[in-house]
């Protein structure tokens, strides 16, 4: 029972329209799905991925119109990365990123690999990460309808970093779910202990949580720009139940299994506070919609249908239609 690497990764915007023209048009990801939050029917929950939005590949956003901005701290997710093919790739998005004025770094190294630190509209911190030299969990199929060409498309997910306080119970956790010490990096900020690269499942990028130790920032404050919770791969219905009963034996609180319609759920919180999730592999997102026009179309779960109306009437319509 250990789990498989990063199922996809929640993060908040406050212009949900502009969030979608950055993700689609500027880092061509696909829209695979134009849903709403389940626990606030007012906000959309936008899932951008590969082709299919195959597990690992999903970065998805809430829209909280009118939250303020995020103020950066410790017990938060502070860096998502994504994954692609090789070194030649983060020249062309460098190229890519001067010519529609987005916010970044030279390409660097990090952790072993080539990356490219750079921000969305928002303040978001991000990066691409390069799999030139990755061995372990594959990555996606880059949509061939996108505006990237797919040799230099985004795959997936990458690294998720945390910046903690307290790093050895966030460490205990990591283990308690399957991950090991890969190894070690210096700080980023002056004056801090390494950063700890963990891994699970088949290791490589798709598979790997990197600890920030931090003693002097405030509590993050979540807000657009900020990241919401991260949730990790497991294989089916049953292997969720079984993580249900080992939270239950290791009195972390949880919030028992939530039907999520394109996946099964279970909530916890690490215990420097950041909200973790476990999540399943399928049923996947082609359930509801023909996988030619993914995400064009408002779509509800069952259990939500019978409320579309009142949903339409307090949500801003967008316009993902494809032509």
């Amino acid at each position: 029972m250990n789990v498989k690497g990063i199922h996809h990764l929640t993060a908040i915007t406050g212009d949900a329209e502009e969030n979608v023209k950055f993700y689609t048009e500027v880092l061509g990801m696909r829209l695979v799905k134009k849903t709403v939050n389940q626990d606030d029917l007012t906000a959309y929950h936008l899932f951008y991925g590969d082709e299919r939005g195959n597990p690992g590949t999903e970065l998805t956003f809430f829209d909280f119109v009118g939250a303020g901005p995020k103020r950066e701290g410790v017990s938060g997710i502070s860096g998502t990365s994504l994954r692609v093919a090789d070194d030649a790739a983060l020249d062309y998005w460098r190229e890519r990123f001067d010519e529609f004025g987005v916010k970044h770094e030279p390409i660097d190294e990090f952790a072993g690999r080539n990356v490219i630190f750079f921000e969305d509209p928002e303040g978001q911190r991000l990066a691409l990460v390069s799999d030139e030299h990755n061995q372990g969990v594959a990555g996606g199929t880059p949509w061939n309808k996108s505006p990237v060409p797919v040799e230099y498309g985004i795959l997936g997910l990458g690294p998720v970093k945390l910046t903690v306080r307290y790093t050895e119970p966030t460490l205990q956790v990591l283990q308690l779910m399957g991950f090991r010490e890969k190894s070690r990096v210096p700080a980023i900020a002056e004056g801090q202990d390494d950063i700890i690269i963990m891994e699970a499942g088949e290791g490589g990028s798709g598979a790997e949580v990197h600890v920030e130790p931090n003693d002097f920032l405030p509590v993050e404050q979540q807000g657009v720009g900020g990241v919401h919770h991260v949730a990790f791969r497991v294989a089916d219905d049953d292997e969720l139940a079984k993580w249900a009963d080992v939270l239950n034996r290791t009195g972390l609180a949880n919030s028992g299994l939530v039907e999520r319609f394109y996946f099964k759920s279970l909530y916890f919180r690490e215990p420097n506070g950041i909200l973790f999730e476990f999540a399943t592999d399928g049923p996947g997102f082609a359930t509801d919609e023909p996988f030619e026009t993914l995400g064009e179309m408002l779509s509800l779960p069952p259990y939500l249908e019978d409320q579309r109306a009142s949903i339409e009437a307090n949500i801003k319509p967008i316009d993902t239609r494809r032509i």
